[in-house]
């Protein structure tokens, strides 16, 4: 049994596969959701082929009873959480003149409320890794549309500052008890979310997903003393 373990969603592909993928080269005890089971099927494979020990549970991380279940395979499995990833995300572009209301929910959902039920779920877990190390640690993945919001992604760009602004209130909330957070902010990644802009930016002229586990790999390695509050990841040229 691995001595610390971590929580992963949106872990399928992307972002989230290329931080659990990171954390069980650590040694990490994984567990890793996501909303597609034949995908999170597929990627936890390619994990275990590296040697990663790994639970999956497929959910709609929307839905509260989907969110209490994946914490509740992850406490049985492992006993203990101490890094939590907040990855799932979900992005939907349209003029504000044409907004509709359910791909409104569902940005609101998965980006802000789900995050914010993790934490809730997940506090005491954290706690008590913290009551022993004082270094756990929970990786909230926003954007630099959270920084400076964009047209056409207003929604989008709204949770994610939202985001940024819970990753604050959470430090001085739970600092004092050893669990920091960090709220990840990257320009375009080379994923499956960014292929709308690809007529426009190349995949190859793209942040990677590795750019963004190594600077998780980086904060596990900050001592105790070290909160890093939030990353900004640009490509060359951009502005905030």
């Amino acid at each position: 049994m691995p001595d610390r373990a971590a929580l992963v969603t949106g872990a399928s592909s992307g972002i989230g596969l290329a931080i659990a993928r990171m954390l069980g080269e650590e040694g990490y005890g994984l567990t890793v959701a996501a909303r597609r089971p034949e995908k999170l099927s597929e990627a936890v494979a390619a994990l275990r082929e590296t040697g990663c020990d790994v639970e999956e549970v497929a959910g709609e991380i929307s839905d509260e009873a989907a969110i209490q279940r994946v914490v509740a395979a992850h406490r049985d499995r492992w006993g203990r959480l101490d890094v939590l990833v907040n990855n799932a995300g979900v992005g939907v572009g349209a003029a504000v003149g044409e907004t509709v209301t359910k791909k409104i929910d569902l940005q609101l959902d998965v980006n802000l409320r789900a995050l914010i039920l993790f934490y809730r779920e997940c506090t005491q877990l954290l706690r008590a890794a913290a009551a022993e190390h004082r270094n756990a640690l929970v990786v909230n993945t926003a954007s630099i549309s959270g920084k400076s919001g964009q047209a056409w992604l207003s929604v989008y760009s709204a949770t994610k500052a939202a985001v940024i602004g819970w990753t604050q209130a959470m430090n001085k909330e739970l600092n004092g008890d050893g669990v920091k957070s960090v709220a990840l902010c990257p320009g375009f990644v080379d994923t499956p979310m960014t292929e709308f802009v690809r007529e426009h930016v190349k995949p190859e002229q793209m942040i990677r997903p590795e750019d963004i586990s190594e600077a998780v790999r980086f904060l596990l390695r900050t001592s105790r003393y070290c909160v890093v509050p939030e990353i900004v990841f640009q490509r060359p040229g951009e502005a905030l």
